[in-house]
């Protein structure tokens, strides 16, 4: 019985000791730095993650993530260090989450998504994601309430500006990549920007996984968004743009982020050339928003360490607003038109995402291993 013991004691020692990282002399002053206990996390099935919400997640004025949270029965309230609202589930195995606002304009919504990917509770390592919420629209690929799924996420923060009023005159806006020497070129050289020596590294769009892409867009192509006369109205002012007189309907196209909120001619027609320049002409602009090139990064960052697999990755936008003001109408009377089209695209986001993702559920078996519209050999 001594001898059991004493060996269990020094049992409890050496684990005890296998804690501990190795103090250098250097830090002997300092403490021990302790090992995370290892856990079993959860695997997570389907994810959905939204952007805002001007109140809560449910019972209130809604806003990106309430009609999921409502009609999927999100109910199961789970706190996440570091992120303001929520991760919310349902005994489906549908998990979802929605940002919250630090009450400034300083941080965003990248912070938030990095603490749930390094939350040790959960397991995202074959988790599809549907990363949906509201944009300003291209007039002429589609019409307020519609909605694109994406094959490429843009980013069109991290780029050179010059004064429109100052640039050469030539140059169609002062708006042009960073290692290029005008707008609409690809870098020609990094000029050591950020350490690179490689202009690949300068690249400004992420590839989706297209296949995957167009897999939830066959599925979802002949879903009815609900139309409004509020909507029906604003589409008579759209003369010579017939996709955007069109009702509502679903489509794919390529959606750029951005944290200025830009509007207008002059800046649409730099998305359309921006989004076409990084996409080597295969991509079309079709939506732009303030989150997508943030949570597109935070992604990469996790899958470089193995947390997420990048071709599980969908992303759904909406129109609320058109990008620019219909003819006839100035930009600055235009900017923050959207009324009736937050709600239709809010709608939108719902009806378009839920049918993909209650099939991955639902054929979870089939999914978990093998990602639907891939080659199966």
């Amino acid at each position: 019985m001594a001898g059991g013991f004493a060996a269990s004691a020094l049992h409890a020692i050496i684990a005890t000791a296998a804690m501990l990282v190795p103090i250098p002399a250097a830090f002997a002053d300092e403490p021990p730095v302790p090992v995370v206990p290892a856990i079993k996390p959860i695997p997570v099935k389907v994810i959905v993650i939204a952007n805002f919400e001007p109140g809560e997640d449910k019972g209130d004025v809604p806003g990106e993530f309430q009609l999921w949270a409502e009609r999927e029965k999100l109910d199961e309230v789970i706190p996440i260090k570091g992120a303001l609202h929520p991760l919310r589930r349902n005994g489906a195995g549908l998990y979802g989450m929605c940002w919250g606002s630090p009450d400034t304009m300083l941080g965003g919504v990248a912070e938030q998504l990095m603490s749930l990917l390094l939350d040790p509770r959960f397991d995202f390592s074959k988790t599809y994601w549907l990363f949906t919420g509201i944009s300003g629209v291209d007039p002429q690929v589609a019409s307020v309430g519609s909605a694109a799924w994406s094959r490429w996420v843009v980013q069109g923060d991290t780029l050179r500006e010059f004064d429109d009023r100052e640039v050469a005159k030539d140059w169609p806006y002062g708006l042009f990549a960073i290692g290029a020497d005008a707008p609409n070129k690809l870098p020609a050289n990094t000029e050591s920007f950020a350490g690179f020596t490689d202009t690949d590294k300068l690249a400004m769009a992420v590839k989706l996984n297209q296949s995957l892409a167009q897999w939830a867009y066959d599925r979802t192509r002949d879903v009815v968004i609900p139309d409004s006369p509020e909507l029906q109205k604003a589409r008579a002012a759209w003369k010579g743009y017939p996709n955007a007189q069109k009702p509502p309907f679903v489509l794919m196209g390529e959606t750029l982020g951005a944290l200025r909120y830009w509007h207008g001619p002059g800046r649409t027609q730099w998305a359309r050339d921006w989004v076409k320049l990084w996409t080597g002409g295969k991509g079309r602009f079709a939506m732009t928003n303030m989150e997508s090139q943030s949570l597109a990064g935070a992604m990469a960052i996790a899958a470089k360490q193995g947390l997420v697999d990048p071709a599980r990755v969908l992303v759904l936008r909406t129109g609320s607003n058109p990008s620019m003001p219909p003819p006839g109408q100035s930009a600055v009377d235009s900017v923050a038109n959207e009324g009736a089209g937050q709600v239709a695209a809010y709608e939108a986001n719902y009806r378009v995402g839920a049918p993909v993702v209650q099939e991955l559920l639902a054929h979870w078996n089939s999914y978990k291993d093998q990602v639907p519209g891939s080659d199966p050999r």
